[in-house]
């Protein structure tokens, strides 16, 4: 202890043992107003704000452009389905762009053919409804009163129909909802011009855009990229091929069955079920086949009858039969990836990634098999599914007791052995 003499001085004991005791810290033991930070800690906390200030940031941005970058995604997906198209074109000395218009034109020419047929289609059975509507309404009205002995007039429903809250709603809603529908077409008119012109240069500058991308990388990997992009397009366009195949197939068995039926407007109800059963992956078969069901209505309900029977046979007939025989060269994927694929595709992307999974699923499957290294299956019968019955059974238990036998035998001769030894 420090202890203060007559002068006021403070004088310092020694310690019992002799050491000198430890130096109190500067400034009472705590830090001062004097005192300086790390001179590392300003950078670490301005790193930190940039980090998080870049990640907010590029949040912000993706979330924006994801739009934008979907386009982009359905673009070159679009180009690559038409590149062999533009490339067979531009081998025999047309230029790459001129054979992109080509090939554009024609697809769009097409698309509004077909459109225009199935809206017209779509209008005549709209009208006929409702000029038949009367006639409908008077059979189920007399079906009900004979079954349920009950008198109603298609006058008192009809009021009844035009005076409700629920058709005052639906007016109401729909003449506020016009804006609404009409910016959605705009906004959907738009994104299809997007999509074309990205799709339009992907195809036309398609090998300036692979020479532009090869130059920021070595040679191994510029090989490595050339191949993923042949594979690419192979798979895209034996996808849309295969697919293709299968539509006309669809449509002219469906369209067989229609003019069987007699049901109007047959060719345009089998392009749009071909059309529509093959390029909407999952839910396709059931939109396409519910069209012809309620025209076919019109005209018999057993006849939409019928229709859903074949829909459902069909369907069958095309996931077990037709489709793994088609597939089988173009795009070799399991059935079970391919469902697989789609599930997380629309998951990820909506109706875009179902319609894009299974390609790009086959194009990663085939550029990864590349790199894969297989080897020759042993000629096991396990490996067919044959369950391998060589240890099992009546021969089993025969070979059991003889093995058995054997050691008792070998037992009781070495105790005879003994017994002499011991004996002698």
């Amino acid at each position: 202890m420090a202890s203060t003499d007559e002068t006021g001085r403070t004088t310092r004991h020694d310690s019992p043992s002799g050491t000198t005791p430890p130096a109190p810290p500067p400034n009472g033991g705590s830090a001062g107003p004097g005192a300086r930070m790390p001179r590392w800690l300003p950078r670490a906390m301005v790193l930190a704000l940039s980090l998080v200030a870049v990640f907010q940031l590029g949040s912000w941005a993706f979330h924006q452009l994801t739009g934008l970058l979907i386009n982009i995604l359905i673009a070159f997906f679009l180009a690559l389905a038409i590149e062999p198209a533009v490339s067979w074109m531009a081998a025999r000395g047309m230029r790459r762009g001129l054979a992109t218009f080509l090939v554009f034109l024609t697809v769009l020419i097409a698309a509004a053919g077909f459109v225009t047929l199935l809206g017209s289609m779509l209008a005549g059975q709209i009208v006929k409804m409702v000029e038949d509507f009367p006639d409908y309404l008077d059979s189920v009205i007399n079906w009900i009163n004979g079954h349920f002995h009950t008198e109603l007039r298609r006058v008192d429903v009809q009021e009844g129909l035009l005076r409700s809250d629920w058709l005052r709603n639906y007016v109401q809603n729909s003449a506020t909802g016009v804006l609404d529908v009409s910016a959605q077409v705009l906004g959907g008119l738009f994104q299809l011009l997007t999509i074309l012109l990205f799709s339009f240069y992907f195809a036309a500058d398609g090998p300036r855009l692979r020479r532009g991308l090869c130059s920021v990388l070595p040679p191994a990997r510029q090989a490595e990229v050339l191949r993923a992009w042949e594979i690419a397009v192979d798979k895209t366009g034996g996808y849309l091929y295969s697919r293709g195949l299968m539509a006309l197939i669809s449509g002219v068995a469906h369209y067989i069955l229609l003019e069987i039926l007699a049901v109007p407007y047959a060719p345009a109800l089998a392009v749009w079920v071909g059309l529509v059963s093959q390029f909407i992956p999952t839910i396709g078969t059931y939109l396409a086949g519910a069209l012809p069901m309620l025209i076919a209505f019109t005209v018999n309900p057993w006849y939409a009858l019928w229709v859903l029977v074949f829909v459902v046979i069909y369907q069958q007939f095309e996931n077990y039969v037709l489709q793994p025989k088609l597939t089988s060269k173009t795009v070799d994927i399991h059935p079970a990836v391919a469902f697989g694929s789609v599930i997380a595709g629309t998951a990820l992307l909506g109706a875009v990634g179902a319609l894009i999974a299974i390609p790009a699923v086959a194009t990663l499957q085939a550029f990864l098999g590349a790199y894969v290294k297989r080897y020759d299956v042993t000629d096991d019968p396990r490996v067919h599914g044959h369950r391998d019955r060589r240890g099992a059974g009546p021969g089993a238990v025969i070979r059991a007791r003889k093995l058995w036998a054997r050691r008792r035998g070998e037992e009781s001769a070495g105790e005879e052995g003994s017994a002499h030894g011991g004996s002698v």
